[in-house]
């Protein structure tokens, strides 16, 4: 079906964008897999790398970054556990009735995404694929009529422009870590570290995050189909599992859920008990606990809350000490990890909700690995330098910014990994700078926001919210891409021109 002639030139573009790539996109899978082929390539004609050689990069790279593989699942997974509590829930479920058309609809959840992705990412992944989800019901109920694949997009957002700028940040927060640039590192020139007010807190930062919240959101909105082009949540997902309390969120976990398809296990990838089902729970304990001394030690609040309030009071110690130098990657891990189980309490009750959030991290599981390995052929065969260099050869310091953004938006395609990339990139990321005389702090922004641009050609990262808001990446991805193009103009204008 075309747009038709009543369409905004902006509705029109995005639906002709959406149906080209609803017919050619891969699964994430599929994906992962070509980009593999792809960057061997390139390696054999740009490196003079031997086809053994490459393929022990590969497997070398495979297994490079588990540790930090582990820090990203954690973020994920906390940032999970609190968006599936039921009173979050339930305050989702609230905003969804304030839209009252499809345009709104959207813009109001990229603008809830793309804030709450400043806070912690994984939060705003989930949690912004719930809020589309929930958006989308409310609306069906409503008739309203709203593009489902697009309230997708819209949750995705935050993992597409804002994520890196705020405190979840891998490479900003790499560089607050004086184990990030000792001896071996590549980042040994910097001599001490890069505190955080330099980078996620610094105006510079901030400027940038607010405008680009309110250009997408307004993109959003102008992007929405109205009309016959709009389909609402029933066409991506069957009426009676939305509408029938039993069924709410559930899904079967198979194959199809690495690869972002639409399966999953009940209550595993989108940890879809209705809020109703999970709410007793919190308030009350199972059935017999009384009778079972282990089991009143496993639904104690008492020892929930004793745990819980010791990490907090860490948290507290560390930024009493440190301040804003206290955020780093673990530190973020560990204080989520705690204020989960601070809103849940019972130890038993926070344990099943993780072991829920575990279907959520599948396709990262899966998929990390061939990217890690993709990066290991583009880091040890000098392929991720040769792009860099080529890039930042032709910059200045008046267009560095925006040069610096250019090499993490390519970087990111081939490895979706913002702290991976960073790791092999940003060394020379940052030689350039302090040859031009641009701030530490400036480049890493201009770098991270490339590293989240580019995430909305990638699927790698949309599985849980493809598995959570049951539509296909294909289905999603043209709308994603077209956020991308429109991005492109905004993003150069605004690196280059606001000040540091």
């Amino acid at each position: 079906m075309a747009a038709s002639d009543e369409a905004g030139v902006v509705e029109r573009i995005g639906f002709s964008i959406s149906t080209v790539v609803e017919r050619w996109m891969p699964s994430p899978f599929v994906f992962a897999i070509l980009l593999t082929y792809i960057v061997f390539a390139a390696g054999l004609i740009a490196t003079g790398s031997g086809a053994v050689e490459l393929l022990d990069f590969w497997y070398g790279g495979f297994w490079a970054f588990l540790g930090f593989s582990m820090q990203m699942v954690l973020i994920l997974m906390t940032g999970f556990v609190i968006a599936y509590h039921p009173r979050v829930n339930d305050l989702l479920q609230r905003l969804a009735e304030v839209p009252n058309s499809g345009a709104q609809a959207a813009a109001f959840v990229g603008f809830i995404s793309m804030s709450l992705a400043w806070v912690h990412w994984g939060f705003s992944l989930i949690m912004g694929a719930i809020f589309a989800r929930e958006m989308g019901k409310v609306a069906h109920r409503k008739g309203i009529d709203v593009h489902y694949p697009l309230l997708a997009v819209a949750g995705y957002m935050g993992l597409g422009l804002t994520w890196h700028w705020g405190i979840s940040g891998s490479a900003p927060l790499q560089l607050t870590d004086a184990n990030n640039i000792g001896e071996g590192t590549g980042f040994e020139f910097l001599g001490s570290t890069v505190p955080a007010v330099e980078t996620i807190f610094h105006p510079y930062a901030l400027t940038l995050t607010a405008l680009s919240i309110v250009f997408a959101s307004a993109m959003l909105y102008v992007l929405a189909p109205s009309g016959s082009r709009a389909k609402g949540i029933t066409h991506y997902v069957d009426e009676a599992e939305l509408f029938d309390g039993a069924a709410d969120g559930g899904r079967a976990a198979d194959d199809g859920a690495a690869d972002g398809g639409r399966a999953a296990d009940d209550a595993t990838a989108d940890g879809g008990t209705d809020a109703a089902e999970v709410a007793d729970p919190v308030d009350e304990p199972p059935a017999g606990v009384d009778d079972v001394p282990a089991e009143r030690l496993n639904n104690s609040r008492l020892l929930g809350g004793l745990i819980a309030l010791s990490g907090v009071a860490v948290v507290a110690y560390q930024f009493l000490g440190q301040g804003l130098g206290a955020f780093t990657l673990n530190a973020v891990n560990f204080g989520f990890l705690f204020a989960g189980l601070l809103i849940y309490q019972r130890p038993a009750y926070y344990r099943d909700r993780f072991n829920e959030a575990a279907g959520a991290a599948a396709g990262i599981v899966l998929l990390f690995p061939f990217f890690a390995g993709i990066q290991g052929i583009m880091a040890d065969s000098g392929l991720a330098l040769l792009l860099a260099e080529a890039l930042l050869d032709v910059s200045t310091a008046a267009t560095y910014p925006v040069v610096a953004w250019l090499v993490g938006a390519v970087a990111n395609v081939f490895v979706p990994s913002g702290g991976g990339e960073w790791l092999v990139i940003g060394p020379s990321v940052l030689q350039a700078a302090e040859s031009l005389g641009v701030p530490y702090g400036q480049a890493t922004i201009a770098y991270a926001v490339g590293d989240a641009h580019t995430n909305l050609l990638n699927p790698f990262w949309a599985l849980p919210l493809l598995a959570i808001t049951e539509v296909k990446a294909r289905e999603m991805f043209g709308y994603a891409i077209a956020m991308l193009l429109a991005l492109i103009p905004f993003l150069a204008v605004a690196l280059y021109a606001v000040p540091y």
